[in-house]
């Protein structure tokens, strides 16, 4: 069996289209060509790819499988070529991440600065995906690494650690919850068992997750991480989330806390950033869920592009600068 690459770009194309037209013009060849092209694959792999009807393609499940493997080909295809830049010209590359929002507004756009500075022949792709997502993209070769916050379920990639996410409830002044700030905020989190899935950690003092439903909730927009996140929580309680707003941002979420519009969860860090221009406290959650591993995610590590390697540094160098600042 003997693939061309310029057969599975042409693929790609096509699979990432909504017709054969539409992929045609991404591949730069007539409808004609690139249905013969198609044609040739299905019958190298003896396997239908396509299913084409008046609405368009879709993938069959021999195209899904197809689809994978051509992204990896392709993509590892590229980091050889820039390997090979690098050598000739110095640290060159174009970086596609998936992350959570977290990640996106509270610490890589300082990490970007201090490394695109250092390396300004390299680019950035930075897109902000629900966890699944980043994990998928990871997997399939679609992003060059991923950061995420949790569990990571899959064995197939390299899962490299760099900071600790804690999830805090922000109330307004005077909060009838807020008195749970007083509860020895600074005493260490303490082992609990917990299910597989979710960390070995709780917090001893503050508040649960359940007792903060009784009081409407400002949060992230539909499609954020921490959205999905607190909306899976509450489907496990068996509870309606009583969102009363939904913000574009974290800013947005503090603000509208801070006029006593409502309560919500962010990050510690979020929480910090935030408190030094507007007025509402903090309380701590005791909920495991709430104490969450941040990872950098990468197909493998060793096979990536030094630019890549190089980020994941400055990203574990930045985390690392954190935790130390916190305790």
């Amino acid at each position: 069996m003997h693939f061309e690459l310029s057969d599975l770009r042409i693929f790609v194309a096509v699979a990432q289209s909504p017709s054969l037209t539409q992929g045609a013009k991404r591949a730069h060849l007539s409808v004609a060509a690139t249905s013969a092209r198609i044609k040739s694959l299905e019958g190298q792999l003896n396997a239908r790819l396509l299913y084409r009807d008046s609405r368009g393609v879709t993938l069959t499940p021999a195209g899904e499988t197809l689809l994978k493997h051509a992204r990896l080909i392709l993509r590892q295809v590229d980091y050889a070529k820039h390997e090979f830049a690098q050598q000739a010209s110095g640290m060159v590359g174009h970086i596609r991440i998936f992350s959570n929002t977290t990640a996106i507004t509270e610490f890589m756009p300082e990490v970007l600065a201090r490394f695109l500075s250092d390396h300004p022949a390299v680019t950035v792709d930075l897109q902000e995906r629900l966890s699944r997502d980043i994990v998928r993209g990871v997997l399939e070769g679609s992003a060059d690494l991923g950061l995420i916050a949790g569990p990571v379920g899959a064995q197939e990639i390299d899962v490299i650690h760099y900071s600790t996410d804690r999830l805090l409830l922000a109330v307004p002044k005077g909060h009838p919850l807020a008195s749970a700030t007083d509860a020895q905020r600074s005493t260490p989190a303490s082992t609990d068992a917990t299910s597989d899935d979710e960390p070995k950690v709780r917090n001893q003092h503050g508040v649960s997750f359940t007792k903060t439903l009784n009081y409407p909730h400002i949060g992230l927009r539909e499609g954020s991480t921490l959205y999905d996140l607190v909306t899976r929580q509450v489907s496990r309680l068996g509870k309606a989330l009583p969102l009363r707003v939904q913000a574009s941002s974290y800013e947005g979420i503090c603000r509208m806390i801070e006029a006593g519009v409502g309560i919500g969860i962010i990050p510690e860090s979020a929480a910090v950033r935030h408190q030094a221009t507007m007025q509402f406290e903090t309380v701590p959650l005791k909920d495991a869920w709430a104490i969450r591993e941040r990872s950098i995610l990468v197909r493998e590590l060793d096979a990536v592009p030094e630019c890549v390697r190089a980020l994941v540094t400055a990203i574990s160098a930045s985390g690392n600068s954190a935790s130390k600042q916190a305790d």
